[in-house]
């Protein structure tokens, strides 16, 4: 089993900026591929940006290409996303996900751990 514990959202502003984490505990060479998804309400979860532990191969959607940066510290077992110009429709929850293979799905039914999801809130 993988345990992933997600941190670091909250209140910001519209323009600001939020690193969220991400601890991997557990079985954690089955976390290769590291995914960032997010909820709003009403709507469906949707990826927003995923990594690879074996190549450190990034893969963004593009609402978000050019303002959020995901990385990982395999040493502490941790994965970051870094959110900066935030806007209104930035708001939602955030989830951390994990899967085993090697590559990076956006698919959220392709990931086999899911954390608890952190909320997110930009005003405007």
């Amino acid at each position: 089993q993988v345990q992933l514990v997600e941190s670091g959202g909250g209140l910001v502003q519209a323009g600001g900026s939020l690193r969220l984490s991400c601890v991997v505990s557990g079985r954690t060479f089955s976390s290769n591929v590291m995914g960032w998804f997010r909820q709003a309400p009403g709507k469906e979860r949707e990826f927003a940006a995923g990594i690879s532990r074996s190549d450190g191969s990034t893969y963004y959607a593009e609402p978000v290409k050019g303002r959020f940066i995901i990385s990982r510290d395999n040493a502490e077992n941790t994965v970051y996303l870094q959110m900066n110009s935030l806007n209104s429709e930035d708001t939602a929850v955030y989830y951390c996900a994990a899967r085993e293979g090697g590559t990076i799905p956006s698919r959220p039914a392709r990931y086999h751990y899911w954390g608890q999801g952190t909320q997110v809130t930009v005003s405007s």
